[in-house]
């Protein structure tokens, strides 16, 4: 299993961050977590494109973690360049299909992908769900932001990797990440935002958790300013990672 950090920032503009979105290879399957704007052109960096797109697992509909998911299923009609024939698999909370309507009522047909080429599944927003496919095995869990953010824990080959998206404290969070091989939390900023985690308090999480390895991202500049590794390592004694676009971790 391999994650490859497409963007590791937020909303805010940033020459160094890119919107969060995270490409996972596992199973023989290429899987995306969120969409941020440019997520879809960082995949060519790693000589990947968004025909080999076989999951795409939405934590929540806020703008920065979705931008780009007009412009992909746009691309999706460019006959010259998509040329994936069997279906995709598109994970979110239930409920999205109110939200994909009001995108088809602004751009028409050009925002559904190919007949028959995007499987779309709703998971339960209140409770744990599951879908699995190909070998790789994905559970969800509700998480404390917004109604129907979730979290993302992805098993295949004997490893597994957890997903916050955007959080706050949320024990379903915890139970859902027990004894990950990584764990990839948000901590938006060094002091409190309601919604966000801290640096402090993803190292409880992950502590908690009982995890190997925590993987911090989805940063606001002032986070660029302090050592958010040290600042979760008061809490958690396992290894920390810093988050940086195109970053490449084996799991």
């Amino acid at each position: 299993m391999k994650l490859i950090v497409l963007g590791s920032g937020t909303g805010a503009p940033s020459l160094r961050r890119g919107a969060p979105a995270y490409a996972v290879q596992a199973a023989g399957l290429l899987a995306l977590l969120d969409l941020g704007s440019g997520a879809t052109r960082a995949l060519l960096r790693h000589g990947l494109t968004f025909s080999q797109v076989d999951l795409i697992a939405l934590s929540h509909l806020h703008p920065d973690h979705v931008g780009d998911l007009v412009p992909f299923l746009f691309a999706t009609h460019y006959s010259l360049g998509y040329s994936r024939s069997r279906p995709f698999h598109f994970l979110v909370a239930r409920g999205f299909r109110e939200f994909y309507a009001h995108l088809q009522g602004a751009f028409g047909t050009w925002v559904e992908a190919p007949p028959g080429l995007m499987d779309l599944v709703e998971l339960e927003p209140e409770r744990p769900d599951a879908f699995e496919t190909g070998g790789l095995a994905v559970k969800t869990a509700p998480v404390n932001h917004i109604f129907g953010s979730l979290a993302y824990r992805l098993e295949a080959e004997g490893k597994s990797l957890v997903y916050s998206g955007d959080t706050d404290v949320s024990d379903s969070l915890a139970d859902l990440a027990r004894g990950a091989d990584l764990f990839m939390l948000e901590c938006a900023n060094p002091f409190k935002i309601p919604g966000h985690l801290t640096p402090a308090e993803a190292g409880r999480l992950a502590a908690a958790a009982g995890v190997k390895r925590l993987l911090l991202t989805h940063f606001y500049p002032p986070c660029d300013e302090v050592d958010v590794a040290a600042l979760a390592a008061r809490e958690f004694a396992g290894e920390v990672i810093v988050a940086e676009d195109d970053l490449v971790v084996q799991v």
